[in-house]
């Protein structure tokens, strides 16, 4: 067997009291000295990685400045990945993410794109909508580019984009969190609901926070303690076993993500194992399925799965990849409470291999924090999503089930500043009996003025499913009257289905009322985006 040396510098990772022989111990600190060592400058090559054969001839090799056709969330990364090919690998890179520019990986999608083109940025797995899908189409564009030197006729990479966050203020970047109290959470959906949605209050007094309708809210979430004990007694690691100045247990909690399986981790558990299961994992390893069960294995599946097996404690952290804060529209106007963030949140809870599998913040927030335990949080100010600065500007909104949020904060906003805008709603869920969130509230803001109009859409109540897009176009001529007078338009929730439909929903309602042929009703919801009269804030 060919063992892989450290370099002789290289720090030995793997201790001599290690369970493992003096080749293993070896190979082990080569593999970690070379997955922990500073990622190389990328050199922009063209993207020659898993795409149909037409996609090389897709667009022209230059550099298409700010045009972006991909940055759509609602395309397949296939699709996006072919509208990049033979474009700079700045914009490669950029077409492998989410784009949501949810700001969760701390910049907007094409800012962590130039940073990792730059070489300013070598974390390939920021980018939490993406998942590992974006991470591995991140690391194979890198590692294209760093073969050899980029051909004459592509652009070299440009200097990184500043990070999207650039206010040091304490609470204003993920890197900076501060303190909140968690108060209270209180379900919104009823009993028989298929879904079990929250409410929940948390109190920034004192972290100088101030938010705006339209920004997220980050928060630094922590893992289920029965998970972390499940997971420890499946390594054989005590719970008490020392890293740095934590314990196994603590940090398993605290610092790593236990959802994804990194590839590395599935590398390290083809080394460690042998016949069936090395080479199962080393498959997986590779992006492959060879049992057809890779999409349900975590962290813990995957040490049950293709166990058992022993590992040093520090050699499986360094294989996990940290954990991530989740962000959250705020449903909340700090008119009416400066000192609150209020959220709105679906707990994920489901069954996969005979486990129940838990969200790891929506389950933090609704089962195991206690009111006056303190949360680490940050606040993402919003890119391009929140009320027009004239108060007298109409508003439509469309956010089904926690699509709601931001539109609750809109609307308790301008309630709280006597805007003289109108307003309307689409809302839309399950059920009306249910699963009409805020139903109260709602009506208060009614008779109150300041929402003009609320359109529901129940696809569980009737013999035909029935969604926002289609109310949309139910009051399509009145609708569009709304747009014609200079209304905004917003959308908030899923991305994939949802925000795409009411788009095509949108260019119908131009086609029809406003009289344009399907280029136009096009060119027209393009205008609006242009003008910023149509924003998004998907996930």
């Amino acid at each position: 067997m060919t063992v892989q040396q450290p370099p002789p510098t290289a720090m030995a990772l793997i201790p001599e009291s290690a369970p493992f022989t003096r080749e293993q111990r070896a190979w082990l600190n080569g593999f970690f000295a070379g997955l922990l060592a500073p990622q190389p400058k990328a050199v922009a090559a063209p993207y020659t990685g898993d795409l149909p054969p037409a996609a090389a001839n897709a667009v022209s090799a230059e550099d298409p400045g700010d045009a972006a056709p991909w940055h759509d969330a609602a395309l397949p990364l296939a699709e996006r990945m072919t509208l990049a090919a033979g474009h700079p690998l700045r914009q490669q890179l950029f077409a492998a993410m989410a784009q949501q520019d949810c700001g969760q990986c701390g910049y907007q999608c094409a800012t962590y794109a130039a940073a990792l083109a730059a070489g300013s940025e070598s974390k390939v797995n920021l980018c939490v909508p993406g998942g590992k899908d974006t991470s591995r189409t991140l690391k194979r564009l890198l590692q294209k580019a760093t073969e050899g030197p980029a051909p004459p006729s592509v652009t070299p990479p440009e200097p990184a984009a500043p990070n999207a966050v650039v206010d040091a203020t304490a609470g204003c970047s993920r890197d900076r969190p501060v303190e909140a109290i968690f108060r209270s959470t209180t379900r919104l959906s009823a009993e028989g609901s298929g879904k079990d949605t929250r409410h929940v209050v948390l109190d920034i007094t004192g972290t100088d926070l101030a938010y705006a309708p339209g920004d997220s809210f980050g928060l630094y979430p922590s893992n289920d303690p029965a998970l972390v004990d499940r997971l420890l007694d499946a390594l054989d690691i005590p719970g008490d076993f020392p890293i740095a100045d934590k314990s196994m247990r603590q940090a398993l909690s605290e610092d790593y993500a236990l959802g994804v399986v990194p590839d590395a981790l599935f590398e390290l558990i083809g080394y460690v194992t042998g016949g069936d299961r090395r080479r199962k994992a080393k498959a997986l390893a590779r992006g492959e399925d060879p049992s057809g069960d890779a999409a349900s294995l975590d962290v813990l599946a995957a040490v049950e799965t293709l166990g058992p097996i022993r590992i040093d404690p520090e050699a499986f952290l360094e294989c996990l990849e940290p954990l991530q804060p989740r962000l959250y529209s705020i449903s909340s106007s700090p008119l009416l409470a400066p000192a609150e963030i209020h959220l709105t949140v679906d707990t994920v809870r489901y069954e996969i291999g005979g486990r129940r599998r838990h969200g790891v913040a929506s389950t933090c927030l609704a089962d195991r924090l206690r009111p006056g335990a303190r949360v680490k949080v940050y606040l993402q100010k919003a890119h391009a999503f929140g009320l027009p600065k004239d108060p007298d500007t109409p508003i439509i909104m469309v956010g089904p089930g926690t699509g709601i949020a931001p539109f609750r904060a809109f609307l308790w906003h301008r309630h709280a500043a006597k805007a003289t805008g109108r307003a309307w709603l689409f809302f839309g869920h399950q059920h009306e009996a249910t699963d009409f969130f805020y139903r109260d509230e709602l009506a208060a803001l009614r008779q109150g003025g300041a929402l003009t109009h609320l359109s529901t859409a129940w696809s569980r109540d009737g013999e035909e499913k029935v969604y926002v897009q289609d109310r949309m176009r139910e009051n399509g001529a009145e609708l569009w009257s709304w747009l014609e007078a200079g209304a905004h338009f917003y959308v908030c929730g899923d991305a994939k289905r949802m925000a795409k439909d009411v788009e095509r929903a949108l260019t119908d309602i131009a086609g029809k009322h406003g009289g344009k042929g399907e280029a136009e009703a096009k060119a027209y919801v393009a205008g609006l985006k242009a003008a910023g009269r149509y924003q998004a804030d998907v996930y």
